[in-house]
């Protein structure tokens, strides 16, 4: 017998599977100054490593919120001075909400670990990795999909925040959502609903129907008249990202109703939308009627998981407009400046 015989091959099947190496570059979104959609490139970069605190999420799906556009354009400029960058961004990526599998956890990390699947807020999400901190994380609802799950977590938290927090909806109130079409108005109609309140969503002609099946029990088209002419007044009043002038909003409002402004658009350059929330601050002492001003939402474990429970209870559901990859952000942030979405864009990468 030769030496060969006396020690046959070991076979494929035998032998130890390869340790599968942590990948130290991806594909991410990135852009070296402020401006339009145009500045925006897919590059190869290097995966960020998680911090104390931090867990490292492969992404599998980062839902488009309107938020995204001011951190672009760096508009209004006031953001800028808030910790973004005043001439240049501090941080090349973007986006912000997830949905993936964690790949590894950062130092004084608890509760989670590789592979657990989770939904949340991170930094530079459009990527294929981003780090979050593990306090803005929460396991992702079973019953949704990574797409479904990755358009929730910041325009549901916010939604989640002006309604029961900032709006203190009670069961059998009316509700007004203005900007019921969007990211977070389609969320806040679902969230208002599910809190017993009466919901009627304020849209455009094209998208009442995408409203009504929201579970809006009324809808208005703002295209067609003035709000104020309908003669109803609201308990509460969400203007989600509106820039209708206040003495119009306490129109629609009842002599004891709560007005909530989420986000803004329009105004200066300096402050944006900002400056028109200063003045309801000023006069809501003296008035019956309560003005909230809402402007960045904070994500926590504690409100993702009560929106993963509205998920699985059926109450809520993500409304995706479309997915697309990394590649096609641009165009996806262009549709939504410019009014052509419902509900979310998701991005997989």
């Amino acid at each position: 017998m030769s030496h060969s015989d006396s020690h046959p091959a070991q076979s494929t099947s035998d032998r130890p599977a390869p340790v599968a190496r942590p990948a130290t570059s991806m594909r991410a979104v990135v852009r070296d100054a402020y401006g339009s959609p145009d500045v925006l490139t897919v590059r190869e970069i290097s995966v960020p490593a998680a911090g104390e605190g931090e867990v490292l999420v492969r992404v599998h799906a980062a839902g488009i919120d309107r938020g995204a556009i001011h951190i672009l354009t760096g508009r209004p400029y006031l953001m800028r001075l808030a910790g973004y960058g005043v001439r240049r961004p501090k941080e090349a990526g973007l986006g912000s909400e997830l949905s993936g599998v964690v790949e590894a956890v950062g130092p004084g990390v608890t509760g989670l670990s590789p592979g657990d699947e989770v939904f949340g807020v991170g930094r530079s999400t459009f990527a294929q990795y981003a780090v979050a901190d593990a306090a803005a994380l929460a396991r992702k609802p079973a019953r949704a999909s990574h797409v479904e799950a990755g358009a929730v977590p910041t325009s549901g938290t916010t939604a989640l925040q002006a309604v029961r927090d900032h709006g203190r909806v009670q069961a059998g109130q009316s509700v007004l959502v203005i900007g019921a079409s969007g990211g977070v108005g389609s969320f806040a109609v679902q969230i208002a609903r599910a809190l017993g309140g009466s919901v009627t969503g304020v849209a455009s002609t094209a998208k009442l129907d995408f409203v009504r099946s929201l579970g809006a029990e009324h809808v208005i088209d703002y295209t067609a008249g003035d709000l104020t002419t309908h003669g109803v007044r609201y308990d509460l009043v969400l203007d989600i990202a509106g820039n209708r002038p206040l003495k119009t909003l306490r129109s629609l409002l009842a002599p004891q109703g709560t007005l909530v402004f989420v986000g803004g658009e329009g105004g200066d350059e300096i402050t944006g939308g900002l400056g028109r929330q200063v003045r309801p601050t000023l006069i809501s002492r003296f008035s019956s009627q309560t003005f909230a001003t809402f402007w960045v939402a904070r994500p926590n474990t504690a409100d993702l998981e009560t929106l993963a429970q509205l998920v699985e209870n059926g109450q809520v559901r993500s409304a995706v407009h479309r997915t697309g990859a990394l590649s096609d952000v641009a165009d996806a942030l262009r549709a939504l400046e410019h009014g052509r979405v419902s509900g979310k864009i998701v991005v997989t990468p």
